[in-house]
């Protein structure tokens, strides 16, 4: 049996505006924001609207609306963090790694030689996050 989905997760709530995120693109479909446990500099996710616990509840539709907000935003992280390469994650339940249950999307810039930190590192607060977020708003505003 599948579990619920659960309204109350932070991602829901960040949607309903009631928990703060560094937003950087939203659309009728999606939400993207800066992560606030980064594993790299520029460590966006990007969210349904819809009510999605994993890749697995999402209707195919919603899920096909969703990805060309992905691949835009993927750009724009690539772009605005002058990034080498990017690395796209996404986890699906505890025993895949996911810790937020609402489906999310990481976008990860990379470049030769840097690793990723590791899960769960410590969190960035608002303005720590902002210079980042503002280089992937002027890169997708330049799209």
């Amino acid at each position: 049996m599948t579990p619920t989905y659960d309204k109350d997760n932070i991602f829901a709530k960040i949607l309903r505006g009631e928990a703060p995120c560094v937003k950087v693109y939203e659309d009728g479909v999606a939400l993207a924001f800066m992560d606030v446990m980064p594993r790299a500099d520029g460590h966006t996710l990007v969210i349904p609207k819809v009510p999605a616990r994993t890749l697995f509840d999402i209707s195919p539709d919603d899920l096909a609306g969703l990805m060309p907000a992905v691949q835009k935003v993927g750009r724009a992280v690539r772009a605005g963090m002058k990034a080498e390469g990017l690395t796209l994650m996404q986890f699906n339940e505890t025993a895949g790694g996911q810790q937020v249950f609402h489906l999310h999307f990481h976008l990860l810039p990379r470049w030769t030689g840097v690793a990723l930190r590791p899960p769960g590192g410590p969190f960035q607060n608002a303005e720590a996050l902002k210079p980042q977020a503002e280089k992937i708003i002027a890169a997708l505003a330049g799209a």
